[in-house]
C-alpha cells in the first residue's frame, strides 16, 4: 500500500505539474482530517509522511500558551506550567506532541481523501498561476467580465480572476458579461475563493497609474504625481511636480490638444481632472489646489494643520464647489484642513481671536489692555509663546525692557503650571475609556470634565453644537469625536445581532 501511494503521488505530481511535496502535504492533510473524526472535540492532528518509504506517523499535539492567557481551545492548548512538567525547557508557542495510532489508508473514505487531495492540488495550481501573473509586475488588471457574484464583478484575464467590488466601481457605471475592464490591482487576498485579486476603478491609485501609462515623462522620472484626490466619476485633482526645469508639468500631463488627459477622462467615464502644480510651500499648494477660485488671503495654523482661506464674494461658490466638492478634494489633495471664509467672516473671526487672546493675557498675566494688545500686535497668541519664545525676540519689542520681559515670562510659566495642575485634577475624575479615546487631549478632557462629562456615553450623547460650545472645536472636529465615542454602541449592536 505504501509503495502504491508513492506511485500515486508521482503520477499526480506529473499530471498536475506540481511539486511532490505539495501532493504529500495533501495526503497528510487527508489523513489528519480523517483521524480527527475519531475524536469528539476539536483536536489538532499532525501526520508526518516519509517521502522515501511512504511510511507515516500520526501525532496529537497541543499548542503551549501563557499561563495568564488561560485555555481558549482546551482540546488544542496546554498551559505553559503544565507543559514544563513534561518538557522543562519548552517555550510559549511551541507544541507538545503525543504519538497516536495511525489510521490505515484503507479506512479512509476514498472520496473524502480524493477531495482533500484534489483541493490541495487546485490551491497549489491557483497559487502558481497567481505567482506567475504577479511576477509580471502589472499594476493594472486588464480582462473581461466573466460573471456577477453578489454584486461584485468577476473579471478574467487568461486563467487568473480578479474581483471588482461594487463600491470600487465608478458610480453609474455598468458592465455586462464579456465587456472589457481595466482596474487597479489593490491587493491579493488568497482567502477569496476563485478571484483572489482585489481590483478598484475608483481609487486615486488607478488614476495615477493611468496617467503613468499616458505620460512617458512620469515613467522616465522627469515628472511625478505627488498626490491625487478623486470623487470617482465626477471630478478629480492631481498634483504634479517636474524634476526638469525645461518641462511644464501641467502642459505635459494635458498633452497636445488635451490628448493625454482626455484619454484618462474617457477611461473614467468622463471624470473631469484638475491638474495642479505641487509646491513645498503648503499655502501655495492649497491656493493652487482650490483653482479655479482666486484666493484673497490665507492664514496657516500649523498646530491644527489647518488653513483659513479668504475669498471674495464672487469666488466663494467656486472655491466651495457644488456640494463642497472643490474644497473637499483640495483638502484631500494637500492633506490640510481648509476653511473657506469670505472677507466679513474672516474679519469677524480675527476680531474674535484677538478678543480671546486679549482676555487670556489680561487674566493670566495680570496686565492691562495696552500690554495685551502690544503682545498681540507682535504676533503672540498663547501663554506658551510668551513663556518660551527666545528672550532676544521679546527684547526686540519696543517699550519692553529686560525686567518687563522677565516678569512676563515668569507670570506665563506660573499660569501654565497652574492650568496644568487644574487639568490633571480634572482628568483624574474622568473614565479611562474616555481619556483613551482617539483625538482626546488633556485640555479637551478638562473642558469636558468642567461640564460634567466624565464617561464615554456622556460624550456620545452630546449633539455637535453642544460639544463645539464646550470645547471651541469646529463642527467637523466635534462630529468626528462624537462618532468615535459612539463606535462602541454600533459594535454592541452588531454583537447582539449575531
Amino acid at each position: 500500500m505504501n509503495r502504491e501511494m508513492l506511485m500515486l503521488v508521482d503520477a499526480i505530481s506529473r499530471e498536475k505539474n506540481v511539486e511532490r511535496d505539495v501532493v504529500f502535504g495533501a495526503v497528510e492533510a487527508a489523513l489528519a482530517q480523517a483521524t480527527k473524526k475519531l475524536y469528539s472535540g476539536e483536536v489538532d492532528i499532525r501526520v508526518a509522511l516519509d517521502r522515501d518509504t511512504g511510511n507515516y506517523e500520526t501525532f496529537r499535539r497541543w499548542h503551549v500558551v501563557p499561563d495568564e492567557a488561560g485555555l481558549q481551545l482546551p482540546d488544542q492548548e496546554i498551559l505553559l506550567f503544565e507543559a514544563k512538567e513534561q518538557i522543562p525547557d519548552i517555550e510559549v508557542d511551541e507544541y507538545i506532541e503525543e504519538t497516536i495510532e495511525s489510521l490505515p489508508i484503507g479506512r479512509i473514505g476514498a472520496m473524502a481523501a480524493k477531495q482533500v487531495i484534489l483541493q490541495k492540488i487546485r490551491d497549489a495550481e491557483r497559487e502558481m498561476l497567481l505567482n506567475d501573473f504577479m511576477s509580471r509586475g502589472d499594476k493594472i488588471f486588464v480582462g473581461t467580465v466573466k460573471r456577477m457574484d453578489k454584486g461584485d464583478l468577476i473579471v478574467e484575464s487568461g486563467r487568473v480572476e480578479g474581483r471588482l467590488r461594487r463600491n470600487e466601481m465608478i458610480p453609474k457605471e455598468n458592465f455586462r458579461t464579456g465587456d472589457r475592464v481595466r482596474a487597479m490591482i489593490m491587493e491579493v487576498d488568497l482567502t477569496l475563493r476563485g478571484a483572489p485579486i482585489v481590483l478598484s476603478r475608483s481609487s486615486p491609485e488607478f488614476m495615477k497609474e493611468l496617467f503613468r501609462n499616458e505620460v512617458p515623462e512620469i515613467e522616465q522620472g522627469l515628472l511625478e504625481i505627488k498626490s491625487c484626490a478623486r470623487d470617482a466619476g465626477s471630478r478629480a485633482k492631481i498634483a504634479v511636480l517636474s524634476y526638469d526645469k525645461r518641462i511644464d508639468p501641467i502642459g505635459t500631463c494635458v498633452g497636445v490638444r488635451g490628448t493625454r488627459v482626455n484619454a484618462v477622462t474617457t477611461e473614467l467615464a468622463g471624470e473631469r481632472v484638475d491638474i495642479v502644480l505641487w509646491s513645498e510651500d503648503p499655502a501655495q499648494f492649497v491656493i493652487g489646489a482650490l483653482a479655479p477660485a482666486n484666493v484673497s488671503s490665507i492664514v496657516v495654523d500649523e498646530e491644527r494643520h489647518a488653513m483659513d482661506v479668504v475669498v471674495d464674494e464672487e469666488n466663494l461658490a467656486i472655491a466651495i464647489g457644488r456640494g463642497g466638492q472643490n474644497v473637499r478634494l483640495a483638502a484631500e489633495l494637500t492633506g490640510w484642513k481648509i476653511n473657506i471664509l469670505d472677507a466679513a467672516e474672516s474679519a469677524e473671526k480675527q476680531a474674535s481671536e484677538v478678543d480671546a487672546s486679549r482676555h487670556l493675557f489680561m487674566e493670566k498675566l495680570d496686565v492691562d489692555e495696552e500690554i495685551a494688545d502690544l503682545l498681540i500686535a507682535e504676533g503672540f497668541t498663547s501663554l506658551e509663546q510668551v513663556a518660551y519664545v527666545p528672550l532676544e525676540e521679546m527684547l526686540e519689542i519696543e517699550s519692553f525692557d529686560e525686567d518687563t520681559v522677565s516678569e512676563l515670562r515668569t507670570r506665563a510659566k506660573d499660569a501654565l503650571l497652574t492650568m496644568e495642575i487644574a487639568i490633571e485634577e480634572n482628568v483624574g475624575g474622568v473614565a479611562l475609556d474616555l481619556r483613551d479615546l482617539e483625538g482626546m487631549t488633556a485640555e479637551l478632557i478638562s473642558k469636558l470634565a468642567d461640564n460634567g462629562i466624565h464617561v464615554l456615553d456622556d460624550l456620545a450623547d452630546l449633539a455637535v453644537d453642544e460639544l463645539t460650545e464646550i470645547t471651541g472645536q469646529s463642527a467637523d472636529e466635534a462630529t468626528a469625536l462624537i462618532m468615535k465615542a459612539r463606535e462602541h454602541w454600533f459594535a454592541n449592536d452588531a454583537t447582539s445581532k449575531e
